[in-house]
């Protein structure tokens, strides 16, 4: 079946979602992105983390974006302008915010000691940054090719499959990401390099090989990629199940497992926020002062 037949069968009941979006809940979600969008961006700015505005700061726009769409279907749900912009919306958001986790990643390696890990943290952001823009590319290639279908009411089985692979190729992404970062640290606890550095970490006696900071960091990170993996299998299973399927057709589905779990991921970030917990001069202070010691010895 068609996106154009499913599109003639319930435009003149429901309208292209199969249901109409709950007012409440799009306002709900609207209001819940707008203040994490609005904190990113306080945030970016008092910390001078300027990449924080087109990841996580971008991410919490294109909700914004893509739920005021559904709040303006709910309210004309046989329009296909708003039903376009929320594909576009909500498909693409995720990606800006999986590219904060790459980031913040890298920096947190370079604190704990670059030598465990796999890859420089320079190479790992630039790998994965790239590997990002590709996903976000496709998906809103995909996105765009299922909007235009839905307006000129064709096949939209095209887009849809272009948005699976951005999505698939995302979740792979998420797995290699999550498997190196998991080395690293494992490398870390039992204290074996990976490669030899110029000006290899050392510990002081009794010092913790990750402080209490990095730690929370660790975990809310953890947490926000453990949310955007579950959108991203929820939105895989989605799309394989074809636009007229009950996954798609279900909208606590949507609410629960999309919404509910980019609105975990963001406010995660909000909370665990690498301004606060990673402090990009605590390494660097650190090898200062190690090398200050040991002139100091040395006189």
């Amino acid at each position: 079946m068609t996106f154009g037949s499913v599109f003639a069968i319930t435009v003149v009941s429901v309208g292209p979602y199969h249901y109409v979006p709950t007012e409440w809940i799009c306002v709900l979600f609207v209001v819940l992105y707008s203040i994490s969008a609005a904190l990113h961006l306080g945030q970016a700015l008092k910390y001078k983390l300027w990449w924080m505005i087109p990841t996580t700061t971008f991410a919490g726009l294109l909700e914004i974006l893509g739920w005021s769409a559904r709040l303006w279907s709910s309210r004309n749900p046989r329009l296909l302008t708003p039903y376009e912009m929320q594909i576009v919306g909500t498909i693409i958001a995720p990606t800006p915010l999986v590219a904060a986790n790459f980031i913040i990643l890298g920096k947190v390696i370079t604190q704990i000691g670059s030598q465990y890990s796999r890859l420089t943290p320079k190479i790992y952001t630039i790998i994965f940054l790239c590997f990002d823009v590709v996903c976000l590319i496709v998906q809103a290639v995909g996105g765009a090719s299922a909007a235009h279908a839905a307006s000129t009411k064709t096949n939209a089985t095209m887009g849809a499959n272009i948005m699976l692979g951005g999505i698939a190729a995302q979740l792979f992404a998420i797995v290699t990401y999550v498997a190196l970062a998991a080395e690293t640290l494992l490398r870390l606890k039992y204290n074996m390099p990976f490669r030899y550095v110029d000006q290899p970490r050392i510990l002081e006696k009794g010092q913790p090989a990750v402080s209490k900071k990095l730690q929370l960091m660790l975990f809310g990170m953890a947490f926000c990629t453990l949310c955007i993996f579950i959108r991203s299998v929820y939105r895989t299973v989605e799309l394989a199940n074809g636009w007229a399927g009950p996954v798609i057709s279900t909208e606590r589905y949507f609410d629960w497992l999309d919404g509910g779990m980019v609105t975990l991921a963001l406010y995660t970030l909000n909370f665990f926020h690498p301004g606060i917990l990673v402090k990009k001069d605590d390494f660097m202070a650190h090898s200062s002062q190690q090398s200050t010691d040991e002139e100091a010895s040395a006189t």
